[in-house]
Formats: C-alpha cells, structure tokens, sequence
C-alpha cells in the first residue's frame, strides 16, 4: 500500500496476514479434500501424492447432496423473498409514524428481539411449530423470516428514514394511495439496502444448522447442513469425505457472492453515506 509515493510497510504486512489467515484454511481444506487416508497419516500440510477427485462423488452419495441442496434453496430463496416483502413493509410503516408512542414502542420491541438468545426461544418453538404442523420446509421458511425481522427492522428504518419525505407528498398529490407510494416510490430507492438485506438472509439461512436441527425430523427434508453431519463422530475419521462435502456446500454461496459483491459495497457505502 502506497502513501503519497511511500509504501505503509506496517499496512501491507497486515493485509498480508490477514490475507494468509483467510487462504491457508481454504487451501488446507481443498487439499485435505483431494487426499487418500496415507497422505493424511503421511502429511496433512502437504500437497497429495494422488490426487483424489472421487471423493467428491463419495461424498455426494453419502449426503444425496442434490436433494438436501434443492431443499437449502428453496427455504434460502422463499426466506429472501418473504423477508424482502414483508421486513421492508413493517420498517416503512415505523420509520413514517416514529412519533407515534404506539409505534415507537413496537420499534423498540423489534429492537430489543436481538438480545435474546437462540437457546432460551429454542424448546418453545419446537412445541410451537409440532402443535401448528410446521414442522417442513415451509415452516422452517416462515421461521427464518420472522426471526430475522428484528435486525432487518433495525436496517431498514435508518434506511428509510433518510429518504426524503417530499417525494411521498408529491407521489399524494398525483393521487398515489400509501400502498402504491410505497411500491412506487420508496421501494425501488430501496434497491441498494434490499440487496445488502437480501444477501445477509441468503448467506444465514443457507449456511444456518441450529434451526433445521430442531424443526426437521423428516430425512427427507434435510438441508446441506445437517446431511453433512454424518461426517461429525467421535470415531469418524473419514476427514477427506468431509472437507470435499464442506466444498461443495460451500461453492454455491461463493458463486453467489462473487456475482453479487457490487450490490452488497454498494448498499453498505450508500447507507454509510446517507
């Protein structure tokens, strides 16, 4: 990194490490993944002697990894969606009625959600969800969405609050009602906050272990995360199955990241901004 023609060498030999820090466990996981059971005994830091591409296909037949991948996508995508319509909505309807007592309390209430840790809701909802037969996919959809409101609210209304409140009264004088103003209007400006919050969704559902755990029973309806627990055993030693199967997992969230990294600095450096 260079400072008016100088270099920071105390900068550079920072991001170099850090930069270390994130490739040696990407790099121990892609060759520990490509190795038999001797180059494991043999040398784990090392490069293999043979390398191994059937693991990948093993551990695909160990986790049926396409179908617990169609069910990871269909509850990342529809909690994306839900969230997106319906977070946005509630957070529209408290930043423009903040001094309201009624409403600055439920904003206060959604706030105070995100103290409260997993643990102590967990027994609840899994009475909850067995009583109301939402124990599926599209229960585990509506729980995603709900349990992100609280920090979505958060976002959102400081968000929206700085979206100047004349375009409204104008959208009012050619006759737009409160639901067309904000479909019209506000949503579309939201687009760089959306993407950030739609982005965030999609990286916890997708990656989130402790919610399917609790509600899922039906084998059939696993997602990525808990298939590849079979991996997880005080006598299971088949690490080389393992990291192939955390690849491939993984490499779904990359490409979508990779693609959608414009959008996600975008909405971060224009809510900075704002």
């Amino acid at each position: 990194m260079k400072v008016r023609g100088k270099t920071n060498w105390t900068v550079t030999i920072f991001i170099a490490l850090g930069t270390l820090f994130i490739l040696f466990p990407l790099y121990m996981a892609i060759t520990i993944s490509l190795k038999n059971q001797q180059d494991m005994l043999t040398s784990v830091f090392g490069l293999p002697t043979h390398w191994r591409f059937e693991n990948f296909t093993e551990a695909i037949r160990m986790t049926n990894f396409f179908r617990a991948f169609g069910n990871s996508a269909f509850v990342t995508l529809a909690t994306a969606v839900l969230t997106l319509l319906t977070n946005s909505l509630v957070a529209y309807a408290i930043a423009r009625n903040m001094n309201h007592k009624f409403f600055k309390g439920l904003y206060f209430y959604f706030i105070s959600a995100m103290f409260i840790p997993f643990p102590i809701i967990m027994l609840p909802i899994v009475k909850l969800t067995s009583a109301m037969g939402m124990t599926n996919l599209v229960g585990l959809t509506i729980l995603h969405t709900v349990y992100g409101l609280a920090f979505n609210v958060f976002v959102y209304v400081g968000y929206i609050r700085s979206i100047p409140t004349a375009l409204e009264e104008a959208a009012r004088v050619d006759g737009a009602s409160t639901w067309g103003t904000f479909w019209r209007i506000i949503f579309p400006l939201m687009m760089p906050i959306n993407a950030t919050v739609g982005i965030l969704i999609c990286l916890s559902t997708y990656n989130d272990f402790l919610l399917p755990l609790v509600i899922i029973s039906d084998q059939s309806m696993y997602t990525l995360p808990l298939v590849q627990y079979i991996f997880q055993g005080q006598f299971n030693t088949e690490f080389n199955l393992a990291f192939a199967s955390y690849l491939l997992a993984m490499l779904p969230m990359i490409l979508v990241y990779v693609f959608a990294q414009k959008w996600i600095i975008n909405g971060v450096t224009q809510g900075a901004v704002k």
